[in-house]
């Protein structure tokens, strides 16, 4: 089997990590890819957006089946270029990916198929905008209806400063094209959860579920980021909440995009906040594997769970299971370079051991390897350190440890993570 990976980030050196686990005899090729893919595979220099270029490389090095990374080049339509060029593809199509692209339709999906969300509205003008605001209760939330690389949802305590963020995005031009509407909606207290879940557009499988670290700082604190790091399983994820999850959540949203003749197959990945009460409600859906999610997921599933992507896209899936549980506890810290996430610094070496232990996994996100073969940061998420352990809190402490020995010039990471289920397990 010959394997195309699209992307060059943490996630995808994740996704090659756990196709050759799991088909140790396939050849696989990554674009653009990474040092880490490097050494599993082929990294071809194509970047994820270019669709036709990634389509000639596919009939060239005849591939049979690819894994689509990202979210851009799902939402410019490169699984539907795959596919009719013959390759079997893990991902929707752009019109599906929709979900992920236009916060705006995401919106009006989940209203028409009844799946609990907070009450927003969608503006492309700013004058309405600024009126809604000032008749909205604070705080409240103003996002981008676009891709925004995970800058477009501003948290507003204040009408304020919900009235400058509207202000940045539409009158400004402040993150473009993602900007040019906006959701403005109601803020939701509780927990976050990354719920994602295998389907072919009306089976689901739902993954063990994740919780990502958003914030730069210990303790949640700064500004928010791509995700400062991830661990999985969680307790909070009970057996009933991820029932109701599939049956409020996954599902409806599954028959609404069949009933829009844009049918979803691939990885739908539900960001949901959980109240107090324990009521699942959605921030976000994207159409792709998580970031830095997957880096945990994956790891702490058995092998062969690369096989059901391979039957998803074929179009041949039969699910065993309604739930995968983790068989180990992995915890991902994210070590990112000075200046992460506005202006990450980038060229400086990093010294990566080799002998960091059996349970540890480095991913590369943002690095590359210069002339003279030094790993250097190039990007603001450098590595992705992943370790397993028997439960949380011991993954916790050797992923800590393992970022501890791993140094460059600048190095930013949380000690923290994982701390939510820390605490849960020390009051049991």
């Amino acid at each position: 089997m010959r394997v195309l990976v699209v992307g060059g980030g943490g996630r995808e050196h994740a996704l090659c990590w756990a196709l050759k686990r799991d088909h140790p005899h396939a050849t696989l090729f990554a674009a653009p890819g990474n040092p880490g893919t490097a050494q599993l595979g082929t990294n071809l220099a194509i970047a994820a957006t270019a669709v036709a270029d990634l389509v000639t490389a596919a009939r060239q090095h005849s591939i049979d089946f690819a894994v689509i990374g990202p979210e851009a080049p799902l939402a410019a339509g490169l699984a539907d270029a795959l596919r009719a060029a013959g390759t079997a593809v893990l991902g929707p199509s752009a019109a599906a990916a929709r979900l992920e692209a236009s916060k705006a339709f995401a919106k009006e999906v989940m209203a028409r198929a009844g799946v609990p969300t907070a009450a927003s509205r969608s503006f492309t003008a700013l004058d309405p905008a600024l009126a809604y605001i000032r008749s909205h209760a604070e705080p409240l939330v103003v996002k981008a209806s676009g891709l925004a690389a995970g800058k477009g949802a501003v948290l507003c305590d204040t009408r304020a400063a919900a009235a400058a963020s509207a202000r940045a995005m539409l009158a400004e031009g402040s993150l473009g094209e993602a900007g040019r509407e906006i959701v403005i909606e109601q803020f939701l207290a509780g927990e976050e959860l990354s719920v994602l879940a295998l389907t072919d557009g009306e089976r689901v499988a739902i993954l063990p579920p994740a919780q990502d670290h958003k914030r730069l700082g210990e303790g949640d604190t700064g500004p928010n980021t791509g995700g400062m790091g991830a661990y999985c399983p969680v307790s909070l994820a009970t057996p009933a909440l991820l029932e109701r999850v599939r049956r409020e959540v996954l599902e409806p949203t599954l028959r609404e995009m069949a009933v829009r003749r844009t049918p979803y197959a691939g990885v739908l990945y539900a960001g949901l906040m959980i109240s107090a009460d324990g009521t699942p409600s959605v921030l976000e859906f994207n159409c792709r594997f998580g970031d830095p999610e997957t880096q945990a997921i994956l790891p702490g599933l058995a092998p062969g769970v690369s096989a059901q992507f391979l039957d998803i896209a074929r179009g041949a899936w039969r699910p065993s299971r309604e739930v995968l549980a983790a068989e180990r506890a992995a915890v991902t810290t994210v070590l990112a370079a000075r200046g992460y996430p506005d202006a990450p610094e980038r060229g400086a070496a990093i010294d990566l051991p080799e002998n960091l232990g059996s349970d540890v996994l480095v991913f590369h996100a943002g690095t590359v390897r210069d002339l003279g073969g030094t790993l250097r940061t190039a990007g603001g998420r450098v590595l992705d350190v992943t370790t397993l352990g028997p439960d949380v809190p011991s993954a916790a402490r050797r992923s800590a440890a393992a970022c501890e020995r791993i140094t460059f010039d600048g190095k930013t990471w949380r000690r923290d993570i994982a701390w939510r289920e820390i605490r849960r397990a020390g009051a049991a």
